[in-house]
């Protein structure tokens, strides 16, 4: 059996700040932006939970845009899907996001991204990454 990689993790923006329903309508145009699934892709539109634009804002302080994927073995071209990943958040506005990819060799690994200042703007400057890794079981010899 191949080796199987499961990503998944959310994005985070907060509602109540100012021209909320003009955030919404710029992250979700954000996300249909990416290709779809059978185009193959690291990234497509089906593995987000994409908000309706008409809906209230049912949330209590956090919009969370959710997401996950199964993939062959990803931890491989890890380099390219957090390269899609960050070109996807550059585009948004956000607050936080987690990313955890676990692998079957290799253990978890989380990934947490933090805007600078109150929020990240879509086109405005870099953010800060940091990993964690934790592995658990033991070797079978």
């Amino acid at each position: 059996m191949d080796q199987e990689s499961i990503v998944y993790g959310c994005i985070k923006d907060i509602p109540a700040m100012a021209n909320y329903s003009e955030r919404l309508r710029i992250n979700r145009e954000a996300m249909l932006s990416l290709p779809t699934a059978d185009q193959w892709p690291f990234l497509c539109q089906e593995m987000f939970s994409i908000p309706e634009v008409n809906v209230l804002n049912n949330n209590y302080q956090t919009e969370v845009l959710h997401f996950g994927a199964s993939y062959k073995a990803v931890e491989y071209e890890w380099d390219q899907w957090i390269a899609q990943f960050e070109q996807l958040l550059s585009r948004m506005y956000w607050v936080s996001a987690t990313v955890h990819l676990e692998t079957e060799l290799s253990g978890t690994h989380t990934f947490t991204w933090e805007a600078g200042g109150n929020c990240h703007v879509p086109g405005s400057g870099e953010f800060n990454v940091k990993c964690e890794w934790s592995h658990e079981g033991a070797l079978s010899i």
